[in-house]
C-alpha cells in the first residue's frame, strides 16, 4: 500500500525514497564473497559486473570502452557528444577543464560546453569511433536523444553497433506534440539490435516503455552532484521508490507476456559501493555510473564530471564540477577491483557488491533482489 501524506489543504502527496533512506538487512546465512557471481546478460551480451558507464564525455571515450568491457562492464558512447562534432577531443576537454577550474562559477565552462555541442555533427567521425570500439572486440553501445533517434540510428547500425540507448531525461512512450514523434513501439521494432530506453521514474511509465519492446529500461535521469534537473524543472523521484516501481512493472510485464523479461538499469544517486548493492536490492539488473568513474585516470575528463544535458543549447541541466583531483586518481582496474585505502566505498567498488551480497547470504544478483531491506527515518 502506498503512504500519502498531506501537504495542505486538499493536496497530499506520496512518500518516497531515496538509497540514503534504505538498507540491506543481513540474513541468518552468510557465504563467502569469492562464491558470489556478480554477472548479468543483456539480450544476448553477458557482463562480468552489472556497471555500465555513463554516456558522457567526461567519462566514456572509445578507448575507455574498451578498457571497462576488458574488466566487466559495458560502457555507452554518446553519438551526440564530442567525438562525433571534433577530431580533437582532447584537447577540446583539456581547454574545458582549464576554464572549469580557472573560472569561480559554471557559467563560462557551460558556455564553452554550448560551443563546442554547436559544431555539426560529422558521421564520419562517429562512425570512426563506433569501430575503435566494435574492432577491439567489445560490446558497443551508443546513446542518442529521442529527438535524434531517426537521424542517427541508421549511421550507427551502419557503423556495427551492438546496443542502441535511446535516452533522454525524461522519456515516454507516448510523447504529444504538433510535429509527428517518434513512436518507439514502431521504431524499435524496425531494428536488428536491442534497444535500451530511458529515464523513467515511475511504474506505468516503466510499463507503457516495456511495452515498446525494449530490451532494458533507465529508471532515473543520473542524478548527481552535477546534475541540476531536479533544480531547473522539479523533477525526481527518489531512487530507492523509482526502482522499486519499476522492478514492480517487469513483473507485470513478465506475466502479461508469459515470460518476456525487461532489464532495469538504475541511473543516479550512486555514489558508493554501497549504493550500488542497493540499488540493485531494490530491483536494479544494473546501475549506471558517472561521478564514481572520474576517479579512473582513464576517464577522460580528467576527474571533472558534467552530464551530457549540461551542453543544452538554452537550458543545461548539469553543471561541470571536479568530483576526483588529478593527484587522487588511480587506475580504472582499482577503481573496480582494488585493492583499496578508502574506507567509504568509492574504491574496490566490485568487491564492495560481492560483500554485500556475501553478508547476507546471496549467490547472484537476481537473488540479491530478494533480500529484505529497511527504511531510516
Amino acid at each position: 500500500m502506498q503512504d500519502h501524506v498531506e501537504i495542505g489543504m486538499g493536496r497530499s502527496a506520496r512518500r518516497t525514497y531515496g538509497l540514503a533512506d534504505v538498507s540491506v538487512v543481513p540474513s541468518r546465512r552468510t557465504r563467502s564473497a569469492k562464491e558470489v557471481s556478480t554477472a548479468w546478460q543483456l539480450d544476448a551480451y553477458r557482463f562480468g559486473v552489472p556497471l555500465v558507464a555513463h554516456p558522457s564525455d567526461a567519462i566514456t571515450s572509445p578507448a575507455f570502452a574498451v578498457e571497462f568491457h576488458r574488466l566487466g562492464g559495458l560502457a555507452v558512447l554518446n553519438a551526440e557528444g564530442l567525438i562525433g562534432r571534433h577530431r580533437d577531443v582532447e584537447e577540446k576537454l583539456a581547454k574545458l577543464t582549464e576554464v572549469a577550474e580557472r573560472e569561480a562559477g559554471p557559467s563560462a565552462a557551460i558556455r564553452m560546453l554550448q560551443e563546442l555541442h554547436a559544431a555539426p555533427l560529422q558521421p564520419e567521425l562517429l562512425a570512426a569511433a563506433v569501430a575503435e570500439v566494435r574492432d577491439a572486440g567489445v560490446t558497443t553501445a551508443v546513446r542518442v536523444s529521442p529527438q535524434k533517434a531517426r537521424e542517427l540510428t541508421p549511421i550507427l547500425l551502419e557503423a556495427g553497433i551492438d546496443l542502441l540507448v535511446i535516452q533522454g531525461t525524461i522519456i515516454s512512450a507516448e510523447h504529444v506534440s504538433s510535429n509527428e514523434p517518434l513512436n518507439l513501439k514502431n521504431f524499435i521494432a524496425e531494428l536488428d539490435v536491442p534497444v535500451v530506453a530511458g529515464g523513467v521514474s515511475d511504474h506505468r511509465t516503466a510499463l507503457h516503455l516495456m511495452r515498446t519492446g525494449a530490451a532494458g529500461v533507465i529508471v532515473g535521469y543520473g542524478s548527481s552532484a552535477a546534475t541540476t534537473t531536479h533544480d531547473v524543472l522539479g523533477i525526481g523521484v527518489p531512487m530507492a521508490t523509482a526502482i522499486a516501481d519499476a522492478a514492480a512493472a517487469r513483473r507485470e510485464y513478465l506475466d502479461e507476456t508469459g515470460g518476456r523479461y525487461v532489464h532495469v538499469l538504475a541511473d543516479g544517486d550512486l555514489y558508493s559501493s554501497g549504493d550500488i548493492a542497493k540499488a540493485i536490492a531494490c530491483g536494479a539488473d544494473a546501475v549506471m555510473l558517472g561521478t564514481m568513474l572520474t576517479a579512473a585516470k582513464e576517464a577522460p575528463g580528467r576527474g571533472w564530471y558534467w552530464p551530457s544535458v549540461a551542453a543544452h543549447p538554452s537550458m543545461p541541466r548539469g553543471s561541470v564540477v571536479q568530483m576526483t583531483a588529478p593527484e587522487e586518481q588511480t587506475s580504472l582496474e582499482k577503481v573496480l577491483n582494488g585493492p583499496a585505502d578508502d574506507p567509504f566505498g568509492y574504491i574496490n567498488i566490485v568487491a564492495g557488491l560481492r560483500r554485500a551480497m556475501a553478508k547476507a547470504g546471496y549467490s547472484d544478483l537476481k537473488e540479491f533482489q530478494k533480500v529484505g531491506l529497511t527504511v531510516r527515518y
